[in-house]
């Protein structure tokens, strides 16, 4: 009990020499990070519409794919941990975010080989967002069936 005491008197003594986060600034730097990421997948889609011929709904999946690549390579050089120091949540946009959580555990554990090291580290992250990816859209479509049923 004394012990317990102890510590939460330590925690107020130390709030007053903590310096305050820049909220403010950490939101707006997340927010123009984050958004350029979203526009730079906006001009992907329009490019690959325009000179590919891709449709509003086709041009997604290439779009996908390019962000991936792109934040993977820029894992790889060490830039999009650079890019997350500065702007914090706004580097997790979902594509890109996942992406780099991905390779970064891939390159984590290459030491310990393809199989044992990369693919198996890889898949513990991603492991849990596939199951989930895929039960709710198993759910889903059964909510859309039975609905369909229904009219």
């Amino acid at each position: 009990m004394a012990k317990q005491k102890l510590k939460d008197n330590y925690k107020e003594g130390i709030k007053a020499y903590q310096p305050k986060p820049p909220y403010l600034k950490n939101c707006l730097k997340a927010f123009f990070v984050g958004g350029l990421i979203c526009a730079f997948g906006q001009v992907l889609m329009n490019f690959y519409m325009n000179y590919f011929g891709f449709t509003k709904e086709t041009a997604g999946n290439p779009t996908v794919a390019t962000l991936i690549l792109i934040s993977s390579l820029l894992t790889g050089f060490g830039v999009y941990d650079r890019i997350g120091q500065f702007a914090g949540a706004g580097s997790a946009v979902p594509v890109t975010g996942f992406a780099n959580s991905m390779t970064s555990a891939a390159m984590e554990h290459r030491s310990e080989g393809i199989v044992l090291g990369v693919a198996t580290n890889m898949f513990k992250l991603a492991g849990s967002v596939i199951v989930f990816g895929v039960t709710a859209a198993y759910i889903v479509g059964l909510i859309r069936y039975a609905i369909k049923m229904i009219m």
